[in-house]
C-alpha cells in the first residue's frame, strides 16, 4: 500500500471521527435544549396546579380559575411541540380542554370559597405570599396575550382587595391580642396604621373596616382616660388624707 493512499485514508478516518463527534454533541446539545424547555414547563405546570389546589383557603373567581388552566394548557401544548414523541400529552391537552369549559359554562358565585380569617400571623403571611404568586402570574399571562385586558384589571382589584383584607383582618387580631396584654400602645399604633391603610379606600368592606377599626381605637382611647381619671381622684385621695393627719388634732398625754 503506498504512502499517499495511506496518509488519505488516515484523513478520512480523521475526518470521520471529528464529524462524528460534531454530530454527536450537536444531538446532545439538542437533547438538552429539549430537557431544559420540558423541565421549564413541567415547573410552570406544577407551580400552577399548587395554586389551583389552594382555590379552598381562598376566594378564587371563575376568571382566575380559567387563567390558571389554560395556563397548564399552554405548557401542556409547548411539552408536546418540544417532544411530539410523547404520547401522553394530547391526551393531558384535551383533559385540561374540557376543564377549561367545564369552568366556563358550569363555574358561579355559588362555588366560590368563602374568605376564611387568619387566625395566626404564619397562616397571614402565607396567605399575603399566596395572593402575591397568583397576582404575578395574572400580570404575566396578559403581558402574554392571554389574559384580556379588562378581565385582568378586574382580577388584579379583586386579589388586591382579599391582599387588604387580610392585612386589617391581621390587624385586628394583633391589636386584639395587645389589647388582651394591656399593651396599649401596641394596640393603638396598630389600628392608626389599619385606619391609615384604609383612607384611600372606598369599598364596602374598607367602609366598614374603617369605622370597625376607629370604634376599637376610641374604645382604648376612652379606657385609658378613665383609668387616668381614676389614677387623678386616687392621687387627690391620697392628699386629702396626708393633709388629714398633718392637721388632725393633737392628742393630749
Amino acid at each position: 500500500m503506498s504512502l499517499p493512499l495511506v496518509i488519505g485514508l488516515v484523513a478520512l478516518l480523521l475526518i470521520l471521527i471529528v464529524g462524528y463527534n460534531i454530530i454527536i454533541q450537536y444531538r446532545q446539545r439538542v437533547e438538552s435544549v429539549k430537557h431544559q424547555e420540558l423541565a421549564k414547563h413541567i415547573a410552570i405546570i406544577d407551580a400552577t396546579e399548587d395554586l389551583i389546589g389552594n382555590a379552598h383557603h381562598m376566594p378564587y373567581s371563575k376568571e382566575l380559575l380559567v387563567c390558571l388552566n389554560q395556563r397548564i394548557m399552554y405548557a401542556l401544548q409547548s411539552m408536546h411541540e418540544a417532544d411530539p414523541s410523547d404520547k401522553s400529552l394530547p391526551a393531558r391537552v384535551s383533559n385540561v380542554t374540557q376543564q377549561i369549559q367545564h369552568l366556563q359554562q358550569n363555574y358561579s358565585n355559588a362555588d366560590v370559597a368563602t374568605f376564611k380569617t387568619p387566625t395566626t400571623d404564619k397562616q397571614a403571611l402565607g396567605m399575603l405570599q399566596l395572593v402575591k404568586r397568583l397576582k404575578t402570574v395574572v400580570k404575566n399571562e396578559h403581558s402574554k396575550g392571554r389574559f384580556a385586558t379588562q378581565a385582568f384589571v378586574a382580577e388584579n382589584a379583586r386579589l388586591e382587595g382579599i391582599q387588604l383584607r387580610i392585612n386589617i383582618e391581621n390587624v385586628v387580631k394583633r391589636a386584639n391580642e395587645a389589647r388582651m396584654k394591656r399593651q396599649l400602645g401596641t394596640a393603638k399604633q396598630l389600628l392608626k396604621k389599619g385606619i391609615d391603610v384604609l383612607a384611600s379606600k372606598n369599598d364596602n368592606y374598607a367602609n366598614q373596616a374603617r369605622e370597625k377599626l376607629q370604634m376599637m381605637l376610641n374604645e382604648i382611647d376612652n379606657s385609658q382616660s378613665a383609668t387616668q381619671e381614676q389614677e387623678r381622684q386616687q392621687m387627690l385621695n391620697k392628699d386629702q388624707d396626708d393633709l388629714d393627719v398633718l392637721f388632725q388634732p393633737k392628742k393630749k398625754w
